[in-house]
C-alpha cells in the first residue's frame, strides 16, 4: 500500500473512530442482543460478550463492466467490555485480544441488519486459535445488535478508501 493511501486510511478511522466511540459511552452491554434464530446457536454458552467500534473500510474498485463501486476491504474495531478496552478486531477477520490472544473466523451464516444502513448480523466458525486465554474453548463467533458500517454513494476514483463507522456486539461461544 502506498504511503499516501495508508495516511489516508489512518486518517479516516481515526475519524471514524471519534464518531463511533460516542456509540460506545453510550453501550452498557450486559449480555448477548437478540440472535436470529437461522444462527442456531441456543445450546451454546457465551465466554464473553464485547462491543466492538470502529471502521468498516471500503475500496473503490472498477467492476466487470467497467463502473467503480464500493467493496468491502477489512474490519477497523476497537473491542470494549465494561469501559475497558480489551482487544481489537481487524481483517482475517481476526480478533486479537490485549493478553495476545487470537482467534480466526470464517462466516457460517448471515442475517440481515435492522436497516438497510447496518451491516449484516453474522455467525462465524472459528477456525484458529493463538494463546490459551479466555477465548481458548470459543468455537464461534456472533456479530450482533449492530449500528452503521454500510458505505453508500459514489465512488469516484478506483483505489480509494473510505472508512464508515460501525459498532456491534461480538459474543464468544463455547
Amino acid at each position: 500500500m502506498s504511503v499516501r493511501k495508508s495516511i489516508i486510511l489512518l486518517a479516516l478511522t481515526t475519524v471514524a473512530l471519534t464518531v463511533a466511540s460516542l456509540l460506545a459511552a453510550a453501550a452498557q452491554q450486559t449480555g448477548p442482543a437478540s440472535t436470529p434464530a437461522v444462527f442456531d446457536v441456543a445450546d451454546r454458552a457465551p465466554i464473553l460478550v464485547a462491543h466492538g467500534v470502529g471502521a468498516q473500510i471500503y475500496e473503490c474498485k472498477v467492476g466487470d463492466t467497467g463502473a467503480t463501486n464500493w467493496v468491502f476491504r477489512e474490519p477497523d474495531a476497537t473491542l470494549i467490555v465494561g469501559r475497558g478496552t480489551i482487544g481489537h478486531h481487524y481483517v482475517g477477520p481476526t480478533w486479537e485480544l490485549t493478553d495476545g490472544e487470537v482467534v480466526k473466523g470464517k462466516q457460517s451464516a448471515a442475517a440481515p441488519g435492522a436497516t438497510p444502513g447496518e451491516v449484516a448480523l453474522l455467525k462465524l466458525d472459528i477456525v484458529e486459535h493463538r494463546g490459551r486465554g479466555i477465548l481458548a474453548d470459543a468455537r464461534l463467533v456472533l456479530r450482533l445488535a449492530t449500528r452503521g458500517g454500510v458505505l453508500k454513494g459514489a465512488c469516484p476514483t478506483a483505489g480509494e478508501l473510505r472508512a464508515q463507522p460501525y459498532s456491534a456486539d461480538y459474543v464468544f461461544l463455547r
